[in-house]
């Protein structure tokens, strides 16, 4: 089976440093793949709020996952902190693609790259809705609206 390759864009436009915790370490002593998809979570959190958005509220919208893909670099450890740069790909009406590299603070290493499919979805009617104008306007202005 043929690996799996990620195009990334060159510049991110948000960064956001997390510790390895205790918690995230498996029986090989590094961190557990299932631990990186929750960093990742994380990540995408403190993305949103630092555009004032939750998960469940991006004006009256919330989010959900359609893919996840990560491609893992190098090993990481308790105690190291992973830098994660975050940004906006391959928008349509629906939603994007949520692109993060992850690299040691430390030595800048590349440990992982990865990207979140998300679309925008309204969990009162369990139905679709198209990206709000103010997620555009916060998280992507440069963007042109996906007709």
């Amino acid at each position: 089976m043929a690996r799996v390759k990620l195009e990334l864009p060159e510049t991110l436009d948000f960064s956001v440093d997390l510790d390895i915790r205790v918690s995230d370490i498996n029986y090989g002593n590094h961190l557990g793949n299932d631990r990186m998809v929750s960093l990742l979570h994380e990540a995408r959190l403190r993305y949103l709020r630092h555009f004032d958005f939750a998960e469940l509220d991006i004006d009256g919208l919330g989010l959900m996952v359609t893919d996840l893909v990560v491609v893992f670099r190098a090993e990481s450890f308790i105690g190291e902190v992973l830098t994660f740069d975050i940004g906006l790909t391959d928008f349509n009406k629906y939603g994007c693609d949520v692109v993060y590299r992850v690299s040691n603070k430390d030595n800048g290493k590349l440990v992982a790259e990865a990207k979140t499919g998300i679309v925008f979805f309204d969990y009162g009617a369990r139905k679709l809705g198209r990206i709000p104008a103010l997620f555009y306007q916060r998280c992507a202005p440069d963007q042109t609206p996906v007709e």
